[in-house]
């Protein structure tokens, strides 16, 4: 039997990639809504809580996770009794946004310009190396364009200093990019890899709304660049699982923003866009299983629903379209499902996702 930390939609996906593999799953979260909750095992408790996490851990073959914000504390707790993948440490790098982009600065991999913020004068200073406009974030948690303020005055700065409790808080310079784009690696036990294609990313009020896949007119030398990073950041790691990279394009340029120890959003078109999902490549590293392939399966769009139920027979009169609806309340700004429309080529695709911007509010679909 897996547990998985965590019990939203992504583990919901695992668990329904690892049935057909003969899988069990037990899931701990302290929601008892958990929507992972109806396909597997619920175990309702705080995740520093010692009981819950007994009860959670009995009977386990191994534990993952589906989301970066576990405390590491219950991370080294659970890894001291069970394997646990990825490892503890790369939730350490991923928590910290500060920690994050000074390891991916240590592998040589390119950045924005960043700065430590613990008050005001590190701000100003932050101010003169890094230049306007500027993003000043939290350094801990923070998602979906939550805290972060964009800065193009001094007099901004201050006021998002102020606005965002004054300390723990990093400076990076604003970059114009091109896109942005994501790269999915899985890397298993006996450290062999696989690559997914380039993802093109757009995003609407910070929420990712609509992933394209493999991304339009991505260069095999722009794909073999994201792969060298990712390889880079998992052999450091000595990582086991799913990892996710974002990156923001300009021109061949690839510069790190941030990863995700674990299954993707901009993954989830691998249900039907790739030969092998993300979900199952994942189960299949941390079990040490052979890798499945990565290879496309024609062009893929994943559009995700944020709080809104689209009509679920008008969605199914798109040809190559497939709902995913998570089994949460419907509230606004909530991840409640996705779509994801598979098809041969990139101008059936393109009609497709057409008909689909008719059914799904702001989607950002201007062609591409």
């Amino acid at each position: 039997m897996i547990g998985i930390l965590g019990g939203g939609q992504l583990g919901r996906m695992l668990a329904l990639a690892g049935y057909p593999l003969g899988l069990s799953f037990r899931f701990l979260d302290p929601s008892p809504e958990a929507c992972a909750g109806q396909v597997g095992a619920l175990v309702v408790g705080d995740f520093l809580d010692e009981e819950a996490l007994s009860r959670f851990a009995e009977g386990l073959d191994l534990i993952t996770y589906e989301f970066e914000n576990v405390p590491v504390e219950a991370a080294r707790r659970l890894e001291g009794r069970l394997p646990l993948y990825p490892p503890a440490k790369a939730l350490e790098v991923a928590q910290d946004r500060l920690r994050e982009k000074t390891f991916f600065q240590g592998l040589g991999v390119p950045t924005p310009p960043f700065h430590p913020v613990e008050g005001p004068e590190d701000l100003e200073e932050g101010l003169k190396r890094v230049g306007l406009p500027a993003l000043l974030k939290t350094r801990r948690g923070g998602y979906d364009g939550k805290g972060q303020a964009l800065a193009r005055t001094p007099k901004e700065a201050e006021k998002a200093l102020r606005a965002l409790g004054g300390k723990g808080l990093i400076l990076e310079g604003f970059v114009p990019f091109d896109r942005e784009v994501s790269l999915l690696a899985v890397r298993g036990r006996a450290g062999e890899v696989a690559f997914y294609p380039l993802v093109e990313n757009r995003h609407r009020g910070g929420i990712l709304r609509l992933s394209l896949a493999p991304a339009p007119g991505a260069s095999e030398a722009l794909q073999k660049k994201a792969e060298a990073y990712a390889l880079r950041a998992m052999e450091a790691l000595d990582y086991v699982g799913v990892l996710s990279l974002e990156f923001f394009q300009v021109g061949e340029e690839l510069l790190f923003n941030e990863m995700a120890p674990r299954v993707h959003n901009s993954g989830h078109w691998t249900i039907e866009g790739a030969e092998t999902s993300q979900f199952e490549n994942h189960l299949r590293a941390v079990l040490g299983l052979p890798l499945g392939s990565t290879a496309p399966r024609g062009q893929s769009a994943m559009v995700n629903l944020i709080g809104e139920k689209p009509p679920f027979a008008e969605v199914l009169k798109v040809e190559g379209a497939h709902l995913h609806w998570y089994g949460k309340a419907v509230r606004p700004g909530r991840k409640v499902g996705h779509i994801t429309l598979r098809r041969d080529g990139l101008k059936a695709l393109e009609e497709g996702l057409a008909r689909l911007s008719r059914l799904v509010s702001e989607l950002p679909w201007e062609g591409v």
